[in-house]
C-alpha cells in the first residue's frame, strides 16, 4: 500500500474486532508520529498508549461517538476499540500553538495503523480533564485528543458530497461518508 492509497482509502472506523493490537505495533505508530514535522522542531507532543481493558473502558466512557448518527453510531459491546492513544501537549516545552503539530503527528499515527489493517477514529469531543486523570498525566500535560484503535470491524463507504456533510448508515448498517469533490476544495483565483 502506498501512502497515497492509505490517505485516500482510509475512513474513520467505529466498529472494531476484539483482537488485541500488539504493543510493538502501537509503539511503532507512536514512533512514526514522533517523527512528524513540528513547529520550530520543539516536539511538544506526547502519547499515552492505553490498551489494558479496564482503562480502555474508562476512556470509552469519557468520549462521544458519531454525533450525526448517535446513539446508533456508538460501538456496541464487542465492537469497541481495544486501544486508545491519548495525544497530549507538554506545556513545559511549548505553552501554546501545538495544535498543528498534534494534527500532523496524529495523521502519521492513523496512516501507520491503516497500513497494518488497524482502523482508528480521532476524537476531540472528549472529557479531557477526566482522561488526563485516568492516565495519570501531570498538570503540565494537556490532553488534545483520543485516538480509538482496533482491527477494523466495518468498511465505511465514500460518497460524493451532494447536500449534506452528515454521514449515515444504510438499511444494512453500512456507514456512508460524504466528502467534497476535488474541484470543490481546489481554490482558483477568479
Amino acid at each position: 500500500m502506498t501512502v497515497y492509497e492509505a490517505a485516500t482509502n482510509r475512513r474513520s472506523i467505529r466498529k472494531f474486532t476484539q483482537k488485541p493490537i500488539p504493543r510493538e505495533k502501537l509503539e511503532g505508530f507512536v514512533a512514526a508520529a514522533r517523527l512528524a514535522p513540528s513547529g520550530h522542531n520543539m516536539q511538544p507532543i506526547k502519547y499515552a498508549i492505553v490498551n489494558d481493558p479496564p482503562t480502555v473502558q474508562k476512556i470509552f466512557e469519557n468520549v462521544k461517538w458519531a454525533a450525526y448518527i448517535a446513539p446508533e453510531g456508538d460501538p456496541a459491546e464487542g465492537e469497541r476499540p481495544t486501544t486508545f492513544i491519548i495525544v497530549l501537549a507538554d506545556t513545559t516545552i511549548r505553552a501554546s500553538g501545538y495544535e498543528i503539530d498534534a494534527g500532523v503527528a496524529i495523521e502519521n499515527l492513523i496512516l501507520s495503523a491503516w497500513e497494518e489493517g488497524i482502523g482508528s477514529c480521532l476524537m476531540t469531543s472528549i472529557n479531557k480533564e477526566a482522561i488526563r486523570k485516568i492516565i495519570g498525566a501531570g498538570e503540565t500535560l494537556t490532553v488534545i485528543a483520543a485516538l480509538a484503535l482496533g482491527y477494523k470491524g466495518e468498511d465505511p463507504k465514500l460518497e460524493v458530497l451532494t447536500d449534506s456533510v452528515k454521514y449515515w448508515k444504510d438499511g444494512s448498517g453500512t456507514l456512508h461518508v460524504p466528502k467534497r469533490s476535488l474541484n470543490e476544495v481546489l481554490f482558483t483565483k477568479k
